[in-house]
C-alpha cells in the first residue's frame, strides 16, 4: 500500500478495471504525482500500459471532467500532443462513475520532463499558441466555468483576511505583505483594464500551461497533461501565465531563499514560440507583464488563506518571496517591455 494519500483498494482496482476491454492485467503500480487525494495507477495489460486516475470525491462533478474530456478529444483529432483516453467496454464513455467517484483511464505516454533548454521553451510557446488556434472556435454541450486570475474579487477578499484568520491576534507580518500584494495587484488590474481586457475575445484556455504539465521527447513536446483547469477566458491570460511559469526561477529547496528575479532569457524564449504561431495585437503585448503580476498573485494567495501555507513553506515565507518577484517585475517594466515587444 503506497504511503499517506488515498488509494486505490485491490477490490476497487479490479472493479474499476472489469468496466475497460484492454487484456489481461498483468501488473499494477501506484504513481506517485500530482494530487495525493487523486491516486493514479499504472497498469500493464496484454494491450498495453495504461494510466488510471480517480477523482477526489466530491470535488468534481461529471459535467466539468466531460468538458475537458471533450476538449482533449478535440484536440487528439487535430493531432495536437494529449493522452489518448480510454473508453468504458460497457457504456462507450470516457467517464467512468462508481460510488461518487470519476475515473479515467489514459494510454500511458512516455516522456521526460522540461529540460530548461531555449529549444524546449519555445517549443512550449509554440504548442500554445496551436492549443489556441485549435480551440478558438470550438464549442461543446457541457458549460465550461468563465473567468480568470485577473481582477477577481475573490483574490481580493482572500488578501484582505490575510494575517487575521484563526486568531484574536492579527499576524502584523502576513497583513503589511497582504497590504503590499493588494496594492500591486490593483495596479496591474487597473492597467490591463485600461488597455481593454473586457474587449478581448475569450475562448477556452489551458488554465495551467506549467513545465509541470508536460511531457517531452527531447525538446519536441510529447504530451500536455491535466485539463482540470480548462476554461473560457481571453488567450492572453494563459500566455502570461506560462510566460510566468517557464521564466520563474526557483533553483532552492527554501521558497525563501528563491532570487528576486525572472529567467527573461526563458521568458523571452517562451513568448517568441508563441508568436511564431500567433501573433498578438500590441495591446494585448502591452498587459503581459500585469498579468504576470497578478498571476503571480492570485496563484500564491488562495492556497495561503486555505491552509497557512504554500507547499512545505509558510505562508508567510511563501508570499514574501511573491512580494519580492512581483516588485522586480514591477520595477524592470522598461528593460523587459524592451525585451518581450
Amino acid at each position: 500500500m503506497p504511503r499517506g494519500g488515498a488509494h486505490f483498494s485491490s477490490e476497487e482496482l479490479a472493479r474499476v478495471l472489469s468496466h475497460y476491454d484492454i487484456g489481461i492485467i498483468h501488473k499494477v503500480k501506484h504513481l506517485s504525482a500530482g494530487n495525493s487525494r487523486a491516486p493514479k495507477m499504472v497498469v500493464v495489460s496484454g494491450r498495453g500500459k495504461f494510466l488510471l486516475k480517480r477523482r477526489p470525491k466530491g470535488k468534481d462533478n461529471f459535467e466539468r471532467v466531460s468538458f475537458a474530456h471533450t476538449v482533449q478529444i478535440h484536440l487528439a483529432a487535430k493531432n495536437f500532443p494529449v493522452t489518448a483516453l480510454v473508453r468504458t467496454s460497457d457504456e462507450d464513455s470516457t467517464v467512468l462513475q462508481l460510488d461518487n467517484h470519476i475515473y479515467e483511464l489514459y494510454s500511458f505516454v512516455t516522456g521526460v520532463r522540461f529540460d530548461g533548454s531555449s529549444q524546449a521553451t519555445e517549443e512550449a510557446g509554440r504548442q500554445l499558441a496551436a492549443f489556441h488556434q485549435h480551440l478558438a472556435d470550438f464549442t461543446c454541450p457541457f458549460k465550461p466555468a468563465r473567468g480568470s486570475f485577473h481582477d477577481s474579487s475573490t483574490v481580493r477578499r482572500h488578501l484582505r483576511t490575510l494575517g487575521t484568520k484563526k486568531s484574536n491576534r492579527p499576524d502584523e507580518k502576513l497583513l503589511n505583505i497582504a497590504d503590499e500584494l493588494m496594492a500591486l495587484y490593483n495596479a496591474s488590474s487597473v492597467t490591463v483594464n485600461e488597455l481593454g481586457f473586457d474587449d478581448w475575445d475569450e475562448q477556452i484556455v489551458h488554465g495551467d500551461w506549467h513545465p509541470g504539465n508536460m511531457l517531452f521527447s527531447g525538446q519536441r513536446l510529447c504530451a500536455v497533461l491535466d485539463f482540470d483547469s480548462a476554461k473560457v477566458a481571453p488567450d492572453i491570460t494563459d500566455l502570461a501565465n506560462g510566460m510566468l511559469q517557464f521564466s520563474i526561477v526557483g533553483d532552492r529547496p527554501n521558497p525563501a531563499d528563491w532570487p528576486d528575479y525572472l529567467d527573461q532569457a526563458k521568458l523571452t524564449q517562451f513568448l517568441n514560440g508563441y508568436l511564431q504561431v500567433s501573433q498578438m495585437h500590441q495591446s494585448k503585448l502591452n498587459s503581459l507583464l500585469d498579468l504576470m503580476i497578478e498571476t503571480m498573485i492570485a496563484e500564491a494567495v488562495l492556497p495561503v488563506v486555505a491552509t497557512g501555507f504554500f507547499g512545505h513553506s509558510t505562508g508567510l515565507s511563501f508570499l514574501a518571496m511573491i512580494g519580492r518577484k512581483a516588485r522586480w517585475i514591477d520595477n524592470n517594466r522598461q528593460k523587459l517591455t524592451e525585451a518581450i515587444i
